[in-house]
């Protein structure tokens, strides 16, 4: 992966270079082959487990993300019932490291939400707001 690393980062600083550099001490064979095995992806099934799923759930992309892209993880949010979609700006695949403070405040703000009562299921308002945004965008 070496050279296409500042691809997935929303900048190339000391902080996303040290993240890349231990990239593949972090990385799991086993688990990587596993990953996109055939057959590990029955579209049919999954959608089903999706569609199913109760637990609140944060899809947080970043805006310069490369994969998935952010119109990607808005298709995905809307397969899950109460899904809510953050596009962070100019973050790439690692956007804890490219704002750490808007990335926190918004799993916090998330979280916050997520731990009170509610009474409606379906999806939030904010995947089709940011789902729309992406297609103005």
């Amino acid at each position: 992966m070496g050279r296409r690393h500042p691809f997935f980062y929303g900048r190339w600083d000391a902080s996303a270079q040290e993240h890349a550099a231990a990239e593949v001490a972090q990385t799991h064979d086993e688990a990587a082959e596993a990953y996109a095995a055939s057959g590990a992806f029955d579209p049919l099934t999954t959608r089903a487990a999706l569609a199913a799923l109760s637990a609140p759930v944060l899809l947080l992309a970043g805006e310069l993300d490369s994969g998935p892209r952010p119109h990607v993880a808005a298709a995905v949010a809307r397969l899950l019932p109460g899904a809510e979609l953050s596009v962070q700006p100019g973050g790439g695949h690692y956007p804890w490291l490219d704002d750490p403070v808007h990335f926190t405040r918004t799993v916090g703000a998330f979280l916050d939400r997520a731990a009170q009562p509610t009474d409606a299921a379906g999806p939030c308002e904010d995947v089709d707001d940011a789902a729309e945004g992406l297609a103005q965008g």
